[in-house]
């Protein structure tokens, strides 16, 4: 009992870590490891599994419609992206001077990037949006026609990848904070030799802040090919399926018509593709990306 007693207290800090483990092996890696073997299968919620192929992946990439949300997908991902981050900085750069009310300007650019990931704010931007909504009752008291935002293929996936860029504080604030770690002094020798605003900002700002820039381009692109809420709240994936992304796809197949063997590969191929860009972008940084402590 004794040397039970002693195990106890000197790996003491491995108990506290059981909780842990365990929702990690159950919730974690369990589903991880399942789901790709699944991928690889017919599973079906309901009639089972019967046979074991490729044809799952194969149907992502030869199939019309894995094909075309994957594309749209890809469309939404490089539209709200690089829009968001240079609405982020835009910002950022503007609430880093000393102005009046800053602090307040600060919350009210903030609050969109807590509340809009919510249902409540999906729905208020179909609400918004849809043909006899705010805005095209703000058309009509002008005498004007509002497209059809949520019914034209055309407009849909802007109208989607707007809610997406309009939820840029989150990486605003990041920007600002690394805005304020600029010295100041740069500056001032940049304007004694004649540098203007935004020679300042190109030779000085950006190149000082590209690791934050490089933080802010990888958790974007992650969280812009995971999007889900939008599309599925807001337009369903339609019309015509123009803004049905994969992750409403995945979602579709397996608690739609229960394939979970399909919806798994379909996840298995955005992992692989989110890899592949992180992997891009990783390698990338040694090129653009600089780090005072290292000299480049």
């Amino acid at each position: 009992m004794t040397k039970f007693k002693k195990l106890c207290k000197d790996n003491i800090g491995f108990f506290f870590c059981i909780p842990w483990l365990i929702g990690f092996l159950v919730f974690k890696l369990y589903p991880f490891c399942s789901s790709l073997f699944y991928s690889f299968t017919d599973y079906n919620l309901f009639k089972g599994m019967t046979t074991f192929t490729l044809k799952n992946y194969v149907n992502v990439f030869a199939n019309e419609t894995e094909r075309t949300a994957l594309i749209i997908t890809f469309k939404y991902a490089f539209m709200t992206v690089p829009l968001k981050l240079v609405f982020a900085l835009f910002i950022a750069y503007i609430l880093n001077f000393k102005i009046k009310g800053v602090n307040f300007f600060r919350t009210a650019y903030y609050i969109p990037s807590i509340l809009g990931g919510s249902v409540a704010i999906a729905v208020l931007w179909k609400a918004l949006f849809k043909d006899d909504g705010v805005i095209h009752t703000l058309f009509a008291l002008f005498g004007a026609t509002s497209p059809s935002f949520l019914s034209d293929p055309g407009w849909a996936l802007f109208i989607i990848c707007l809610l997406r860029v309009w939820q840029f504080g989150s990486a605003m604030v990041i920007f600002l904070a690394a805005l304020k770690g600029v010295p100041n002094d740069l500056y001032e020798a940049a304007s004694i030799d004649g540098a203007g605003k935004w020679k300042q900002f190109f030779s000085i700002t950006i190149p000082l802040i590209t690791p934050v820039i490089f933080y802010n381009l990888v958790t974007q692109l992650v969280q812009a090919f995971q999007e889900f809420n939008g599309p599925f709240i807001i337009t369903q994936g339609g019309p015509l399926n123009s803004t049905t992304l994969m992750s409403l796809l995945i979602y579709n197949n397996a608690f739609k018509v229960y394939d979970m063997g399909k919806a798994s590969a379909q996840a298995w191929v955005l992992f692989v593709i989110l890899m592949i860009f992180t992997l891009i972008a990783f390698w990338s940084q040694k090129h653009w990306v600089y780090y005072q402590d290292e000299g480049r």
